[in-house]
Parts: C-alpha cells; sequence; structure tokens
C-alpha cells in the first residue's frame, strides 16, 4: 500500500519534476492544498499583491530560463479573472507559462459555488492550452501535458483549472502515473531546400538586411545568429526579444538607420520576426524585396507578406545550415561595403542627437535621463538585467541603452501590456540573485502594478527602478493634441506624483530628481541601499513632440 497524499502534493511533485523552483501567486481558499505541497517539495512560493503580477512574473522567468517553465498559481473567479491580461500578454510573446486556476468544488459544478465561472473557455482563445481536471489521480498527467504543450514548437500559455474538492482529495501515490517530463526541446532542423533557396537570393541580393526578433530567442539561435553575420556581414537589426542576442559591439549591429536600410533593401530576412503593427504589417519592406522568414512553425510564416523562401523549424539550425551552404560558394556573400555605408549614416544620425542627450534642462530632456542611466551602468563593472515599463520613455531607451547580453532586456512584448516593471523585476531578480534589475518607468505604468514593491520588500529584493516623471501620459497626449488641438486635451495629464515617497512608505528606499547631473549620483545611491529602490525624475512634458527624436 503506497502514501495517500491529497491532490496539492501531487500537484507540487509534478510541478518539482517539471523544472518549476518557485510559483508566483496571490493567496486564496480554492489553491491551498498546493501551497501545501510546494512546501514539501522544496518549491518557494512568492506572493504578490495582485494576480495579474503574478502571471507576469511567470512570464519574466520562462523568457530568463529557456528550456524552463514560469509558474502562476491563481484562486478561483476574480483571481483567474485577474490573470487574464498576463496570459495574453505571454501569448502575444509567445512565453510558455503554467497558470493553475482553482475553481469551486467539482461536486457542486453549476450550481453557482463561491467564484465558480468558465475559467476554461474564458482562456481558450489566449492559450495554446486549456483545460480541467477533475480526477485527483491524474493531476500529474494534466500538469506534464500542459508543460510539454507550453514549450514545444512556438511557446505559449497553458492553462490548468483544478477544483478545491479535486485538490483536497487523496489519492494512492503508486496509482498516480507521474510521465516522463521534457528535458530538453527538440531540434527540429529547417528542410535543406528551403536552405539551398535561401541561400542562392542571398547571394544573389546587393542590400539584404536582417532582422532578429522573439524567435531567435526561443530557438537560443543566438550563438548561431553571431555566426552567420560574421560569414556574411549582412546589416543587422534587432526587435522585441531579440535584443541582447547580439552584443553592442557586433559590426552588423544597427540601430538608428533601421527605416532607411529596409526601404532601401533588396532582400529582407525576418528571423523569428512577426511582420505585424512594428513592420507596417509587411509594408515597410519594399514590394520588389524578396523575403526569407524563418520561424520555429511554418503557420507563423506568411502573416500579411508571402515569403520569396519559408524556413520553418530551429532558427538556430536555420541560420548554421545557411552560414555553412554559403561558405566560401562561388560568387561570395560579403556584404561589408552595404554594412559600412549604413554604419556612415548611424554616425551622422547619432549627432543629431547630440543636444537632447546632453540637455542641461530642468526638468530633465528625456533622452538625458536615458544617457546618465547608460553612462551610469557602463561606469559599473556588473551585469544588470534592464525592463522597460512604459511608452514614451522605454521608446527613448531604447535607442540610448545597449543590451550586452542576452537576456539582458525585457519589456511586455507586441501586447504592449504597462505594468509589467515590478513583476518582471521579481522574477528576474529571483532567478538570477546575484545580478542586479533596472526598472526604466513612465509614470503612468508605474501606477498600475507599483504596489509590487511591497513584495519586492517582504522578500528582500534590492530591485531599483527609475521613472521618467512629465505627469501625463505622454504617448497619448501629443496624437491627442497634434489631432485636436492642446485645448482639447482630455484623460492624458497625471499628477506630479512623488513615487520615490511611495516606496519609501511601504520600506523601500526613494529619491527625488529634477537636474540631469543629480541622477547618476542618484541611481548610485539606490544601487547601494540593498533595498528595493526608485529615483523619481522629473522630466520636461512634451505636449507636441520630443526633442531630438523621431517623434517630433
Amino acid at each position: 500500500m503506497g502514501e495517500i497524499w491529497h491532490g496539492g502534493k501531487l500537484a507540487a511533485r509534478a510541478l518539482k519534476q517539471a523544472g518549476v523552483e518557485c510559483v508566483f501567486t496571490l493567496s486564496g481558499g480554492h489553491i491551498m492544498p498546493i501551497y501545501d505541497g510546494c512546501l514539501d517539495e522544496g518549491i518557494e512560493i512568492i506572493d504578490v499583491r495582485h494576480e495579474q503580477a503574478a502571471v507576469h512574473a511567470a512570464d519574466a522567468w520562462s523568457r530568463l530560463k529557456p528550456g524552463s517553465i514560469g509558474c502562476a498559481v491563481l484562486t478561483a473567479g476574480p483571481g483567474v479573472t485577474d490573470g487574464v491580461t498576463g496570459v495574453a500578454n505571454a501569448w502575444r510573446a509567445h512565453s510558455p507559462i503554467l497558470v493553475i486556476g482553482g475553481q469551486g468544488p467539482f461536486a457542486n459544478l453549476r450550481k453557482g459555488s463561491l467564484q465558480e465561472m468558465d475559467h476554461v473557455g474564458l482562456m481558450r482563445p489566449i492559450a495554446k492550452w486549456a483545460d480541467a481536471c477533475y480526477d485527483t489521480a491524474r493531476i500529474p498527467e494534466y500538469i506534464e501535458t500542459a508543460t510539454r504543450t507550453a514549450l514545444s514548437g512556438t511557446p505559449g500559455p497553458a492553462f490548468l483549472e483544478i477544483p478545491m474538492d479535486v485538490l483536497m482529495r487523496t489519492a494512492n501515490v503508486e496509482e498516480a502515473r507521474f510521465p516522463r517530463f521534457l528535458s530538453r526541446l527538440p531540434i527540429m532542423r529547417p528542410d535543406s531546400a528551403d536552405i539551398k533557396e535561401a541561400a542562392a537570393l542571398i547571394k544573389a541580393s546587393e542590400k539584404p538586411v536582417l532582422m532578429a526578433g522573439t524567435g531567435v530567442k526561443w530557438s537560443r539561435a543566438a550563438e548561431a545568429l553571431r555566426a552567420f553575420l560574421k560569414e556574411t556581414h549582412i546589416p543587422a537589426f534587432v526587435n522585441g526579444m531579440g535584443r541582447g542576442t547580439l552584443p553592442p559591439d557586433c559590426p552588423e549591429l544597427l540601430n538608428r538607420v533601421r527605416k532607411r536600410a529596409i526601404a532601401s533593401c533588396d532582400l529582407f530576412i525576418a528571423a523569428g520576426v512577426a511582420l505585424d503593427f512594428r513592420m507596417a504589417f509587411g509594408k515597410t519592406i519594399p514590394q520588389d524585396a524578396k523575403i526569407i522568414q524563418m520561424d520555429l512553425e511554418s503557420r507563423n510564416i506568411g502573416q500579411n507578406r508571402s515569403a520569396d523562401v519559408e524556413i520553418a523549424g530551429s532558427l538556430s539550425a536555420g541560420f548554421s545550415d545557411m552560414a555553412a551552404s554559403l561558405k566560401g560558394g562561388a560568387g561570395g556573400a560579403d556584404f561589408s561595403k552595404w554594412r559600412d555605408s549604413l554604419r556612415e549614416e548611424e554616425a551622422k544620425l547619432e549627432e543629431s542627437f547630440a543636444e537632447a542627450l546632453n540637455s542641461d534642462e530642468s526638468p530633465v530632456d528625456p533622452l538625458r535621463m536615458c544617457r546618465e542611466v547608460r553612462d551610469f551602468l557602463a561606469a559599473r563593472d556588473e551585469e544588470v538585467i534592464l525592463i522597460g515599463d512604459g511608452g514614451d520613455i522605454v521608446a527613448q531607451a531604447a535607442k540610448v541603452l545597449p543590451v550586452s547580453a542576452e537576456n539582458g532586456w525585457m519589456d511586455p512584448g507586441p501586447l504592449g501590456t504597462l505594468g509589467v516593471g515590478m513583476p518582471f523585476a521579481l522574477a528576474a531578480q529571483k532567478a538570477f540573485p546575484k545580478k542586479r534589475v533596472l526598472i526604466i518607468y513612465g509614470d503612468g505604468a508605474f501606477g498600475l502594478n507599483g504596489f509590487e514593491y511591497d513584495t519586492a520588500v517582504r522578500f528582500s529584493l534590492p530591485i531599483v527602478g527609475i521613472v521618467g516623471n512629465d505627469a501625463a501620459w505622454g504617448q497619448m497626449m501629443r496624437p491627442q493634441a497634434q489631432l485636436y488641438g492642446e485645448n482639447r486635451l482630455v484623460a492624458t495629464k497625471l499628477q506630479p506624483t512623488r513615487y520615490d515617497k511611495i516606496v519609501e512608505a511601504m520600506g523601500g528606499y526613494g529619491e527625488y530628481v529634477d537636474r540631469p547631473d543629480e541622477i547618476g549620483a542618484a541611481l548610485g545611491r539606490a544601487f547601494g541601499s540593498g533595498k528595493p529602490s526608485l529615483v523619481n525624475v522629473r522630466l520636461r512634458q512634451d505636449v507636441l513632440g520630443i526633442k531630438g527624436s523621431t517623434y517630433v
């Protein structure tokens, strides 16, 4: 006769075998048995102040530890609905997460239990997999299916509902089947004929451009991408989670000339990049340019614009195979002259930013704030994970702050969800306790999940944030003023709130800065405090445009 365990213990053992190190959650009666099991399995429980933050944190955990899966555990009803935005964000970002949701007792299903609702139906449109388990002994099977689905192919979120009586009921451990969990993701190699076609297009081109995006990260293709570019010298740009896959000193990595380069290209290589709104739904690419599109799955290729060559499968294998096909081939594949001409233009554009980057204005110019952050980080001999949470200030930071390493930058992704800052940071600091974590905030974004500073204080996580405070929803204020006039602004102004004082009240460290030459020293004190910290920078409010930027 084997041991008798309740469903929460079975769930926790399955999570442990899936490689889950911690779960992000907010306390709820429907899910307490899972907490009890986690204590036995040594799985840390990080309890946050809002379920949306729990799911965002799980999302960040998966991004930072490829091959592993972040896990959020949510109570029923409003607990699950509060987590919906986090699931949707992970869906658009292709983050493999597992969200376990509670439910009223199965014995009372459809009778109207407290917080009962159709969670699975709610989650199905925004999840890769969504189901419910009604048999205690089968909980491990469902968890394995959920994690395998989330991690396989194009990653995505999985949602598993387990009613509270199923979690509380007991089962014989010997009768419960614990499937073998994925230890590594299989490499699906692209078709060799597609590789040859792609190599032929590259050789025939004169001005190719490569964009590396989120698919490069999920394929763990950074090293293969760098080798491919070293072989071909094709000018390259990064977006999404592709940031950091190429180091700042990579000769092929460009930033400011992206619009001009793509408009002039005769071949566009979309490497794990969706031709979505960020690429004007494919219209950014000239109509007569050829397209090579690389993605983990064929179903992700051809959206909005057909590809001339489709390379489906591991992007790491794809880059390696293309490099091998091009190496020493007839006609060569050296685009260093084209790359160098773009780099010259990049240097000229950099000069045009000099006035804003060096501005001594008070309130502070947004680009000067970003420059101060850049200079501060450059002077420190430590690896920092950067997190962008906001609109304009994050767009400006992306122009100025180099990302020194893979997984060194996180932002919401294509859903554009504000409020990810501290939830992402919680996961980052727990996953990598020896690294420092810095959030670049907009003041609007801070208001959404800023209370998670309380979580950081409770768990002694020395996360630092810097908020660009222009007392406005700037990204909305400018187009509204341009369309309807400055005297017609509505729902875009905020108070110049002392967010630093709010962080201090929660037990953290805060500073207020209104001069650019004070920013670096304030960041130094924040980093040195050993506490969750926030530097609140008063920014110039730009109603009609940001000086020195492409937004003017």
